[in-house]
């Protein structure tokens, strides 16, 4: 079992992303931790609940230990009830490319509207991968990007 997640992420330039798309998910996600060495977050995606726990991200921003399991709906949604003010609502948007890799774009709702990032999960930090036209600039590590920071 491999719980490192290394995932590089980027700014989006346009929405030509919404016509590569082959699926798209609504995803509400709350953090009943946010400490600097790591988070605990509660997600619905669609009808499905998730627990996860994440570690600070390493000293490059690539990877970081995540811990992540299905947990009943009405679970998610009783624990979503305790979540820290700061609730995330959005739509993410699956691209598949080459190599069995995905895009997610992730377009924000409410306080974030407006915000649309990018993300690609690699299996390791010098795996290449296609960038689409619409990606722009990377913002890998930076702390405000991250989504329990937003």
């Amino acid at each position: 079992m491999n719980n490192i997640e290394i995932e590089r992420k980027f700014l989006v330039k346009d929405e030509s992303y919404k016509q590569l798309a082959t699926t798209k998910h609504t995803i509400q996600q709350g953090y009943l931790c946010k400490d600097p060495m790591k988070t605990v977050r509660v997600r619905i995606w669609d009808d499905k609940g998730f627990l996860t726990i994440k570690s600070a991200a390493g000293q490059n921003g690539f990877s970081r230990f995540e811990w992540e399991r299905e947990i009943a709906l009405k679970d998610a949604e009783e624990l979503m009830q305790l979540a820290l003010p700061g609730k995330i609502e959005k739509t993410r948007w699956i691209i598949p490319v080459a190599d069995g890799l995905n895009w997610e774009i992730d377009e924000f709702h409410g306080r974030l509207e407006g915000r649309v990032l990018a993300e690609i999960e690699l299996s390791s930090e010098q795996q290449p991968y296609e960038k689409l036209p619409c990606i722009g600039d990377e913002v890998t590590g930076n702390p405000a990007y991250y989504n329990a920071n937003m």
